[in-house]
């Protein structure tokens, strides 16, 4: 019945149709007539365009494509929609290995990002070698200069410690852009594995106009094979109310296949009207009136079935009209109030339907869901846009009571949904959990919805939270609280929420919205606590210890209770050297939360680092029985083992870590390291080789770093005097060259040429920094 009513809502679009499947019979690679790989179809809302591009999904596939399509529900950034889209795709022809693993690699990441201590991951080459082998960190050795630290061999060996801790957690933490970048070219990859088996890979994207804003230069480089040559049979399939922006598309102007759909003439709604039985003159007069041919309202009004001229009243907003007919003409009460109740929540599913229509709404879950006006994949569905929006704003105009109490209801199921997901969820790992938010988050539209004055308050402080997320999670609470403003009318949410999305747009966008936050005047101490904990994070993210500091003090000040911003603050102070701080505000940390497996590690490393080993591999042993996944920190308490002359048990470690975590090269950097310090260079000497040599920064700092070690290594030729100045021209900071210098103190105790070359680069390296 549902696709007997596709077809019948595709009376007059016989065109569109043919043009379409007339391409998927094109040669991609003619030299006369190509396929066009690129299409646009846009118009007004309710003219058609998500149904026509269902219709077209189903012609590709009668094709032999695989295809694939995300809208606004799926898109709140680039790594969501490519999540999506590679899920849709492996449904049809299997699963999508390298982009799985290129997923869990940046989530890993992210969350490392998300934590105080990452959790490795499968980072790539570059960023691994160069940042855990000191090509990149910022730290300083305490309470002394550069030369202070390269003439003292304990502190070269403290540079050394830091090197190896410091530039582990740091490692993720270098911009976002790389991530995504390696995200859309392992995306491309399976694109073109799909492609050798497929005919076609079609990519829809609907409601382009609002996905745009996330996805428009991310496909521009993708179009423009930044990420990867796209192979010829795929096509992009855009759709949306609004024409592509001449600038940014103009290179690609002359390849788009513009597709405009106009609404119905009369001839075709007079057709459609007829399939569905509508064939009194009167009423068909009426009707083409009152829906000025725009198909989804001729298609509402035909279901409503009316008899008479009277029953298509044209008074008032039409599409107001046409759906408010629709409605009334449902014979069956019960199906009629669960239309209307089920207009309140943004996304559908059984049980958001149940809780919405209440018992009287049993059995019609699938009734609603062939409704014309509801669309959607997999368990989630959504009201069209234009018929939501009617529908609201009749609810809220018509039953302001009724209103408020329904969007009540919803918001505690919800409440009573993510306290549900709470029980097994650590509280540090909420906000990184998607059906928690989903929860947190509709809950918070639907009270803002029944109260929005009250509400706004806890509504930001949300934001807060969100706001320390990645962006595409803050982007997501925004564009919330934009549709709560627009669906209640409320002046101050609808102030609020567009001075949210002008901080969107800045260039650090979660700094900028916590700014806008801070001008809240009735923002509670805890959540302004907050605001500066998320700063200090960004700050320390950067690289920028001292604003860190000073951000974390803020956080403190208002909340000396929030074992968050101790537990960072206590590692920035061990990356700043000072130590005796540091474990001051991890031990606080651990009083307020004693199952704090990251801060138990961290002060691990600083015991280590002020050469208190014992306390070092105690903290560290007990971070890694909480979390056995800390991978960081047995390499931490490998180090620790190896400082205190206990080598066998610094073997261990390193070993098992490697053993572990096959695939991160900070390990395989370690493991080589112990076994070059112990006198055995030249039987690794070809996993150096393999290691460095596998490795591209495109970053000059860390490209003139992984360069000096490939000279001191494996590359004698290249010169090490030449390396030396390569990576000096860099202009590095006191504590980058210290952990380099750190380094140089071990391979300068190896025999042979390394040893020699090692120390050649030290006193190069001192040499410069006396002059």
């Amino acid at each position: 019945m549902i696709r007997q009513r596709a077809k019948a809502r595709f009376v007059g679009r016989r065109a569109q149709l043919a043009l379409f499947s007339e391409n998927l019979s094109k040669d991609p690679l003619s030299e006369e007539d190509p396929a066009d790989f690129l299409f646009h179809v846009r118009g007004v809302g309710g003219v058609g365009k998500s149904t026509l591009l269902r219709q077209w999904q189903e012609t590709a596939r009668r094709a032999d494509a695989v295809t694939a399509v995300v809208d606004e529900n799926d898109v709140h950034g680039v790594q969501q929609a490519l999540v999506e889209l590679a899920r849709q795709l492996a449904e049809q022809a299997g699963p999508c290995k390298e982009f799985d693993k290129a997923v869990e690699q940046l989530r890993r990441e992210q969350a490392a990002q998300a934590e105080p201590m990452p959790v490795e991951g499968e980072a790539s080459v570059s960023s691994r070698v160069v940042t855990q082998a000191a090509l990149g960190a910022v730290s300083l050795i305490p309470g002394a200069g550069v030369v202070t630290a390269m003439a003292n061999p304990d502190a070269a060996a403290q540079g050394l410690d830091r090197l190896r801790s410091a530039s582990r957690s740091r490692a993720p933490r270098r911009g976002g852009g790389g991530d995504e970048a390696g995200l859309s070219r392992a995306f491309v990859g399976e694109l073109e594995r799909l492609c050798r088996r497929q005919r076609w890979v079609v990519l829809f994207f609907d409601t382009w106009e609002q996905t745009a804003q996330y996805l428009d230069g991310w496909l521009l480089r993708l179009l423009g094979e930044e990420f990867g040559p796209v192979p010829a049979n795929v096509i992009v399939v855009l759709a949306g109310r609004d024409k592509l922006p001449e600038r940014e598309w103009a290179l690609l102007r002359d390849q788009v296949a513009d597709v405009p759909l106009e609404v119905f003439t009369q001839a075709e709604t007079r057709a459609l009207l007829t399939s569905r039985g509508v064939t009194d003159p009167g009423v068909v007069e009426a009707v083409l009136q009152l829906s000025m041919g725009l198909p989804l309202l001729v298609e509402l009004l035909a279901l409503a079935r009316p008899h008479t001229a009277e029953d298509v009243d044209a008074g008032g907003n039409l599409a107001d009209v046409a759906v408010e007919r629709f409605v009334q003409w449902i014979t069956d009460p019960e199906k009629r109030e669960a239309v209307r109740a089920c207009a309140l929540p943004l996304q559908l599913n059984e049980d958001v339907f149940t809780a919405a229509a209440g018992p009287s709404g049993a059995g019609l879950w699938e009734w609603l869901c062939g409704q014309p006006y509801v669309s959607g994949r997999g368990d989630y569905k959504h009201y069209h846009a234009v018929v939501r929006a009617s529908m609201i704003r009749q609810h809220h105009a018509h039953s302001p009571q009724g209103w408020a109490a329904a969007h009540l209801r919803l918001a505690d199921t919800h409440a009573a949904w993510r306290t549900a997901v709470e029980e097994r969820l650590p509280e540090a790992k909420r906000w990184k959990d998607a059906q928690w938010r989903r929860h947190h988050l509709d809950e918070t539209y639907h009270r803002l919805c029944a109260h929005p004055g009250t509400q706004l308050t806890a509504a930001l402080e949300q934001v807060v939270h969100a706001a320390g997320q990645e962006t595409a999670v803050l982007r997501q609470w925004i564009e919330t609280l934009a549709q709560a403003a627009q669906d209640t009318t409320d002046p101050a949410l609808h102030t609020w929420t567009e001075r949210l999305r002008g901080a969107l747009s800045d260039t650090e966008p979660g700094i900028a919205c916590l700014s806008v936050l801070l001008s809240h005047s009735q923002l509670s101490s805890e959540s302004r606590s907050w605001v500066h904990t998320y700063r200090g994070i960004d700050r320390y993210r950067s690289d920028q210890d001292l604003e860190a500091l000073a951000e974390l003090d803020r956080a403190i000040a208002h909340n000396a209770r929030n074992a968050l911003a101790r537990a960072r603050r206590g590692e920035v102070h061990r990356l700043l050297g000072t130590y005796d701080q540091a474990v001051a505000d991890l031990t606080a940390a651990l009083e307020l939360d004693p199952t704090d497996a990251w801060a138990l590690g961290s002060r691990g490393q600083a015991h280590q680092q002020a050469s208190r080993y014992n306390e070092a591999i105690i903290d560290l042993t007990a971070a890694l029985e909480l979390d056995p996944t800390l991978d960081w920190a047995l390499t931490a308490r490998s180090q620790a083992h190896r400082r205190a002359g206990r080598r066998e048990e610094a073997r261990m470690d390193v070993e098992q870590a490697a053993e572990t975590y096959p695939d991160d090269l900070g390990c395989a950097f370690e493991k080589l390291m112990l076994e070059t310090v112990e006198g055995r260079f030249e039987m690794f000497r070809e996993q150096w080789r393999q290691l460095l040599m596998s490795s591209e920064s495109p970053d000059e700092p860390e490209a003139s770093f992984l360069h000096l070690f490939q000279a001191l290594l494996i590359e004698p030729e290249n010169g090490v005097p030449e390396a030396t100045s390569r990576m000096l021209a860099t202009h590095p900071g006191a504590g980058d060259i210290a952990e380099v210098v750190g380094y140089l103190t071990e391979l300068a105790l190896v025999e042979g040429e390394v040893g020699e070359r090692a120390r050649q680069c030290h006193g190069l390296i001192v040499g410069r920094a006396s002059s």
